[in-house]
């Protein structure tokens, strides 16, 4: 069986969906590329580092979520 195309709020929530996703995943791989100082004795926040790789984890959750059950949705139609 064909899933039949997605109705335009649904597309448009994908795309939403998926920029927060993508942009998620770039910034948790900036941040974690923090955890390793510029230079040696430098000084890193772990907590603020912990507290926005957290956010990120989230975001990426939330994202991830909301494609779930988009085709979920999708599917049931």
């Amino acid at each position: 069986r064909v899933s039949p195309p997605l109705q335009k709020p649904a597309l448009e929530t994908v795309r939403s969906s998926l920029r927060l996703l993508n942009a998620s995943a770039y910034r948790l791989q900036s941040e974690c590329r923090k955890t390793v100082p510029p230079e040696p004795g430098a000084a890193v926040d772990y907590q603020l580092l912990t507290q926005q790789v957290i956010q990120c984890a989230y975001d990426i959750a939330k994202a991830a979520k909301q494609l779930v059950t988009i085709t979920t949705r999708e599917k049931k139609q």
